[in-house]
């Protein structure tokens, strides 16, 4: 006995190679396949469509792989309607809960479509009806409460992958996911255009920092771009902020003195007395406010007012009085932070990066800069298709952003 459904993926599938990743995940998952209709588009901006007959031995591989499949914007040709349980314990969902992706998403309850709020990949997706009214969101795990009604199995259930326009799209090398060998001025010019758009818009830039961006010496750079309205929300650790507070006060980081690059006498001590000098007066803000504190990017960001998530590891000195050392504490921090985004940057952090990127939708644009070439591939890896990568030395990439977006950067620096 065999467990049939019938699937269907509308994109660029032959020149992406998405279609052969399909037929791939249905064998890895232990399915069976047949293309039973495929139309390829002519040119090079024309969408193809395949639709698939995919077949199990048992119901539970099938619903699970049509729920892989949805991270690949494969939806059933009939989805069906939704089915829901209740959630018996807090903290875990029903067997067969919906795995959700990081597209738009909807949900077909009662012969009607609700849109899925929040796309987020990795949780679990809660119906909640008020006042004749239904919403569907997502919901970590670590959220989800006793009671709570959860979308289970992939019925009912379609998902939209967000359209890149190869023609005019502003995104050029949006079209590889890493760019290594591309000339580093149009690179910048597109990130800068990325971010411009995202302004104008009305959205916030989010930025996902590493310590690099200090030890690199393009702290000035980024507090040029911080003055320019250009970094809304700074997603970090307790790295990126220690050392900017080190390099104000010492004019070091890690003990190195950022003029000269060379380790100056007693420098190592010098990040741990900066922590020492924040947590005497009580928050970062707190140092500002009193005088304590009177450059570089946090010094910046409060005087401009904007916000920022710094999430603790266990590697940490201090640490730093702001920083969340409760993780989960920290992700919903993180997500409460996202609400009007529309551009996201990511620079020298790889574990901050794959942390922003499974919790941001796919409809987000998101660039990541890094030298090492691992860093900025394993956020497509890791699910956020819609990420790119830049190649690069952070330092030289921050100073040539502001040069673009800054026009008095260059006289000023």
């Amino acid at each position: 006995m065999t467990f049939t459904e019938h699937v269907e993926i509308t994109g660029h599938l032959m020149d992406t190679g998405v279609l052969s990743r399909v037929l791939d995940d249905i064998r890895e998952y232990g399915g069976d396949w047949v293309i039973e209709k495929i139309d390829v588009g002519r040119e090079s901006g024309d969408m193809s469509t395949a639709t698939i007959k995919v077949w199990c031995d048992d119901e539970d591989d099938l619903q699970r792989l049509l729920m892989r499949l949805q991270t690949r914007g494969v939806n059933q040709v009939d989805p069906g309607e939704a089915s829901v349980e209740v959630a018996e314990v807090d903290g875990v969902f029903p067997d067969g809960f919906y795995s959700t992706t990081n597209l738009e998403t909807r949900v077909r309850l009662d012969g009607r479509w609700v849109s899925v709020d929040n796309p987020e990949m990795d949780c679990g997706l809660i119906v909640e009806k008020s006042n004749g009214a239904t919403r569907v969101y997502t919901l970590p795990m670590a959220d989800v409460r006793a009671g709570m009604t959860v979308i289970c199995g992939a019925s009912g259930i379609k998902v939209t992958v967000p359209e890149t326009d190869k023609a005019t799209g502003s995104f050029g090398f949006m079209e590889s996911d890493v760019s290594s060998e591309k000339p580093q001025a149009v690179l910048v010019r597109q990130v800068a255009e990325g971010m411009r758009e995202a302004k104008a818009a009305g959205k916030k830039v989010l930025w996902v920092g590493g310590p690099g961006v200090v030890h690199t010496g393009a702290a000035p750079a980024m507090v040029a771009l911080v003055h320019a309205g250009f970094v809304d929300v700074l997603f970090a650790g307790n790295a990126l902020a220690t050392h900017d507070i080190e390099s104000s006060l010492y004019g070091t980081s890690l003990g190195v003195d950022l003029a000269h690059g060379r380790g100056v006498e007693h420098g190592h001590e010098h990040h741990i007395r900066a922590l020492n000098t924040i947590r005497k007066a009580g928050s970062i803000k707190d140092a500002v406010d009193s005088g304590v504190l009177t450059g570089g990017i946090m010094h910046a960001l409060v005087t401009h007012e904007k916000d920022f998530v710094l999430v603790g590891s266990v590697r940490d000195d201090g640490p730093l009085p702001d920083v969340y050392t409760d993780v989960i504490e920290g992700q919903r921090a993180m997500r409460a932070k996202l609400d009007g985004v529309g551009f996201c940057l990511m620079v020298a952090t790889m574990l901050h990066s794959v942390a922003t990127g499974n919790i941001l939708p796919a409809s987000i644009p998101l660039v990541c800069v890094d030298i090492n070439p691992a860093t900025v591939t394993k956020l497509a890896d890791r699910g956020s298709s819609q990420a790119r990568g830049i190649v690069t030395d952070v330092g030289l990439f921050l100073e040539q952003l502001a040069a673009d977006l800054v026009p008095d950067y260059r006289s000023r620096a």
